[in-house]
């Protein structure tokens, strides 16, 4: 950072979780393997609807690209994490902290948007069965698809219009191992207390829309069903478990931080690594090992696979 009473913040400095190097060790090799897993499973979920006819349906298509949002919401921050577990001194350029702003607010932005677009899906297939395919028709999906991606943008726009004529001359120490808003604004050499009920508004409207959205669609669901067969019941409420305990875990730390979020608590810094760490890896963990048409896919590629290979 340059000194001066003009100076201009040129880095910011990133909050370790551990001071101890015994400890950010551990931390490397534990979110180096999350990391992995995390690439590694949504990948394998992409590749498995991609390739397997049978899963070619709107509700595969929406899970597969909720996967593909989470490979880029769990690496837009941790590779940079996983390298500050080994550097002394934890840095990051003012472009690169506005870089990682930006990805957070689109893919979040883009996840709870899909996550909705799911709900809507598993609304129409079971309270409308007979109409489902003309509703959950391919423009549609495309549709849904496209319009997450772009109120995730829209989003972002929304925000980065507080932060974008900002000035920052110090201090510039995140409290995170990551640049978010609320902790970045605060930094700004100007008083932004309005700025910031702005923004605290304008994210508290995206969340909470979203999240009545959800709760609306799997209220009707839920008096649908109860007038169906037990066996009838039975599945949808094995589908709506696994989509529950999704929204949960994503919605859950993010309420929780934005809620008070110009004020740092401890535990705020370990929400961060459970929504962009542990999240996109029990997405995919709910997602195939409570559904079987998602195992069978995964199976039968295999053994294409081990049916092609070369016979030395």
């Amino acid at each position: 950072m340059d000194q001066g009473s003009n100076s201009r913040v040129t880095e910011f400095v990133l909050h370790s979780l551990s001071g101890s190097r015994e400890l950010q060790l551990f931390y490397f090799a534990f979110v180096t393997l999350f990391c992995s897993s995390i690439v590694l499973g949504n990948l394998l979920i992409v590749l498995t609807v991609l390739f397997e006819p049978a899963l070619h349906t709107p509700m595969y298509f929406l899970l597969s690209n909720l996967s593909f949002t989470d490979v880029y919401l769990s690496t837009f921050a941790t590779p940079k994490m996983i390298v500050d577990f080994l550097m002394e001194h934890k840095t990051i350029s003012f472009e690169g902290c506005m870089a990682q702003i930006f990805f957070l607010h689109v893919f979040a932005g883009g996840e709870m948007m899909l996550l909705v677009a799911m709900a809507y899906d598993r609304y129409v297939a079971i309270c409308r069965p007979l109409h489902y395919a003309a509703i959950m028709s391919v423009c549609k999906c495309k549709g849904l698809v496209v319009g997450s991606w772009l109120i995730g943008i829209l989003h972002l726009v929304s925000q980065l219009v507080f932060i974008v004529n900002l000035s920052f001359c110090g201090p510039n120490k995140v409290n995170s191992f990551f640049c978010d808003f609320p902790l970045v604004i605060k930094l700004a050499c100007i008083d932004t207390y309005i700025l910031e009920i702005l923004m605290l508004s304008d994210s508290g409207l995206m969340g909470m829309s979203s999240f009545v959205l959800f709760l609306i669609s799997y209220r009707v669901i839920l008096v649908t069903v109860r007038h169906r067969s037990s066996a009838g019941m039975a599945k949808a409420r094995a589908t709506l478990t696994a989509h529950v305990t999704v929204v949960i875990l994503f919605f859950g730390p993010c309420i929780f931080i934005y809620a008070w979020p110009f004020s740092n608590f401890p535990v705020d810094k370990f929400l961060s690594i459970f929504y962009t760490v542990f999240t996109p890896l029990l997405n995919p963990l709910i997602y195939t090992l409570r559904n079987k048409e998602v195992i069978s896919a995964m199976q039968k590629l295999r053994r294409q696979q081990v049916k092609f290979l070369p016979v030395s």
